[in-house]
């Protein structure tokens, strides 16, 4: 059974980095070996947020040590702040914030872009970036996932799910709902628009499927023919794909369906979806020996016919590969140094972009590879190899903006302001 908790309410509250993220200032390491924390910005000693023309999008990068924080457009560095060790990065949904992984938490960094409702128009406004005091606590931070207005938070140490609506976090911490899955797993759980939660099922050495709990957390179906489930994908009409060692779980209308690979061992574990699609991209591994398999072949599922369809794009990819245009288009960059552009109705090509110079995957899942990002109707794509960053006009396939970076880039997320 999933156990209901009271909310809590954490807000860390460290004076040295509230100080660091207030006023954008250098801090030094303390007496007792406390991490150092230091934030810096184009507009560095102005807290005063600035009225813009227009919504200013923003891109954020980790690079070993820190964050930054790029004006989307022009591709320059607005903001940076230092932190150490491995972080990873996800949208936090309200297009202003972003959620970070790293060490004991979930931690939230204002990107410093946003736009106020007044009536039949809006404000646009900038700040300077900085990382918030606005924390939540975790053993083992684990996956990020935004759906009908709210946020889930997975820790793969204790097995805790928390959610909120991330338009909160402008006033600081949001009122948050707590459940705890009975054994600490590597999971992932997603909020439905009813209410509803879908969370995995496992344990430390296995994952096996998904349980569907309603709004007052009774359980409404399940199914634990998923062994070694990763990754989640939402489609139209509010799809949610979760990945197998043999195929996908597909809970739509209130029902759960396993679709099987063609092959005895085909694993799906990172997916891409779209609310413009009924197609959940995937990535697909039929080695199940294989250390780095690096596959040239991706999945497309049809979320309404559960058919599975695969297709060869002629070079492999990762696992940060993986995207979807404005109009549901699979997106996936390959080692080849280009952008695929694809059907996901049918499979085709519907053009190739020359990014990058072809790459090849590191051994280590850590180490930093080119990343893809989509915002609008743009295509992000890092080259770490030279600290590059560039923008890809997905409909007319070219590549718009460039920009040399200060660090070596690794995760990649945006917001749109």
């Amino acid at each position: 059974m999933i156990r209901i908790e009271p909310t809590p309410r954490r807000l860390t509250l460290a004076a040295s980095v509230a100080t660091c993220a207030a006023l954008l200032a250098g801090c030094t390491s303390t007496a007792d070996g406390a991490t150092t924390e230091t934030s810096t910005s184009s507009s560095a000693g102005s807290t005063e947020p600035t009225q813009a023309r227009s919504a200013t999008p923003r891109l954020a990068l980790t690079y070993d040590g820190g964050i930054l924080v790029v004006d989307a457009e022009t591709l320059s560095v607005v903001g940076e702040s230092e932190l150490d060790g491995f972080n990873r990065i996800s949208p936090a949904g309200d297009d202003r914030h972003v959620i970070v992984s790293t060490e004991g938490s979930f931690r939230v960094l204002d990107t410093g872009t946003w736009s106020e409702a007044h009536g039949d128009h809006a404000h646009h406004y900038t700040a300077a970036p900085a990382l918030t005091d606005i924390t939540f606590d975790a053993d083992k931070p684990g996956h990020v996932v935004r759906h009908a207005g709210r946020t889930v938070l997975f820790d793969d140490g204790t097995g805790r799910v928390e959610s909120f609506d991330p338009t909160g976090l402008a006033d600081g911490m949001p009122q948050v709902s707590t459940f705890t899955t009975p054994h600490a797993h590597h999971g992932v759980a997603v909020e439905l628009a009813d209410g509803g939660l879908i969370t995995t099922v496992g344990d430390e050495k296995t994952r096996t499927g998904i349980v569907v709990l309603d709004a007052g957390r009774g359980e409404v179906t399940r199914n634990e023919r998923c062994p070694g489930l990763h990754g989640e994908a939402v489609a139209a009409n509010e799809a949610v794909v979760f990945g197998c060692q043999d195929g996908l779980l597909i809970y739509r209308d209130g029902a759960i369906t396993k679709v099987t690979s063609p092959d005895p061992y085909g694993r799906i574990g990172n997916q891409a979806g779209s609310e413009e699609s009924t197609v959940v991209l995937g990535d697909y591994n039929s080695d199940p020996d294989a250390k780095l398999e690096r596959p040239q072949r991706v999945s497309l599922t049809d979320t309404v016919t559960g058919e599975l369809r695969l297709v060869d794009i002629g070079t492999s990819y990762t696992f940060r590969s993986l995207g979807r245009g404005m109009f549901g288009e699979a997106l996936i960059l390959g080692t080849d140094g280009a952008l695929h552009v694809l059907d996901p109705a049918t499979g085709a090509t519907i053009r190739t972009v020359p990014v990058i110079d072809p790459w090849t995957e590191p051994e280590e899942w850590q180490s930093p590879r080119p990343a893809l990002f989509v915002q609008g109707f743009t295509a992000y794509v890092t080259d770490p190899a030279t600290k590059r960053i560039h923008a890809v006009d997905i409909e007319n396939g070219q590549v718009t903006t460039s920009a040399e970076l200060p660090h070596t880039p690794d995760e990649i997320t945006g917001v749109r302001g």
